[in-house]
């Protein structure tokens, strides 16, 4: 066993590891969302993500239910692949987040519905400098509804737990704005203080029961309804954050924690106990919608594909299980461009 160092940036890590290539992909990863903590990168969090993937399937009717409880540990892990690839895989990124801002006033009421109509109105370069997770999750509802249409277990399972992914990040406040971590605002840090610091601290209080999935017919529309209403409760989330720092002296607002061994610069459980209050069980509420939206538009999918059976559906091979790692693996290799022992 060999003591490493790992470097991202400023932040710096010890790990005990040995030199097998799957736990250095698990070690690294583990890194990253450490950075993503401490930087306040755009991302629900791991644990949010993979919460919401795994109660969705409990929202489902009972012809669905065995074959995702089936799937369940799947479907929660994968939860997270759009983030381990976003950095690795181009044209990635634009799918999470809509930078409202670009388009003008009243902007999330007046852009096009679907992707073409957006596309012939701004370009697609536009659009993607700017954010498509609108757009992003009618794609992958199209992708869901031929998967279970060719009853093909692998493809369903993969495009469920990406859709589930971004129609996550659709209901983010700060997913919707080029203010995205409060960097415009003087309030740097404000994405991770909201989407993981508060339910790291309060997750355990939330109330997810969301009553079982309903069949959705206007799938565009409802997407933008995300959007629309994550935006509309973004300036609560930016000036509550604000007056309550006006109150706070930085060493007030402030605490360092001990996180495997690492010290960390994180915001205080007061000052996190406040806002949480302030924000009257706003991040609860987005958590709770992104679960029935996801159940939701799992069900459209398979009743949009003439509700196929899935009990005649096969298990995922050894060999589909092996790709499936080895593809997570390519995304670590080109973003962080690390040799394999056998390169060494």
């Amino acid at each position: 066993m060999t003591i490493n160092k790992i470097i991202f940036g400023k932040y710096k890590c010890l790990y005990l590891f040995d030199f097998k290539w799957f736990r250095l992909f698990g070690i690294i990863f583990g890194c990253l969302i450490m950075q993503n903590v401490c930087a306040g990168n755009p991302t629900w969090g791991f644990w949010a993500h993979q919460r919401i993937n795994r109660l969705a399937v409990f929202t489902l009717p009972i012809e669905m239910q065995p074959f995702f409880k089936k799937h369940i540990e799947y479907l929660t892990e994968n939860a997270v692949n759009p983030d381990k690839r976003r950095y690795a895989v181009v044209g990635e990124a634009p799918r999470h987040y809509i930078d409202a801002e670009a388009y003008g006033d009243s902007a999330l009421y007046r852009l096009p519905l679907f992707w073409n109509d957006a596309v012939a109105q701004y370009t697609e370069d536009t659009l993607a400098l700017n954010g498509i997770v609108p757009w992003a999750i009618q794609q992958y509802k199209y992708q869901l509804t031929e998967a279970f249409r060719e009853r093909n277990t692998r493809r369903i399972l993969r495009v469920a737990a990406d859709l589930g992914h971004y129609i996550a990040d659709a209901n983010v406040p700060l997913h919707t704005t080029r203010n995205y971590n409060g960097q415009l605002t003087g309030q740097e840090g404000i994405h991770a203080f909201w989407e993981s610091r508060l339910p790291e601290l309060f997750a355990e209080e939330y109330d997810m029961f969301t009553g079982a999935a309903t069949y959705e017919e206007k799938t565009a529309r409802r997407a933008w309804q995300a959007v629309r209403g994550a935006n509309a409760a973004l300036d609560s989330v930016l000036r509550f954050e604000r007056e309550l720092t006006a109150r706070f002296k930085p060493e007030q607002k402030y605490a360092l924690e001990d996180r495997n061994g690492t010290l960390l610069k994180t915001y205080s459980r007061e000052f996190s106990q406040r806002y949480h209050q302030m924000l009257a069980a706003q991040v609860e509420r987005q958590m709770r919608a992104s679960v029935k939206m996801v159940g939701d538009f799992w069900m459209t999918c398979w009743i949009d594909a003439g509700q196929p059976d899935l009990t005649t559906t096969t298990d995922l091979t050894e060999i589909q299980k092996k790709e499936d790692e080895s593809e997570k693996q390519n995304w670590l290799k080109r973003l962080l461009k690390v040799r394999t022992e056998n390169e060494n």
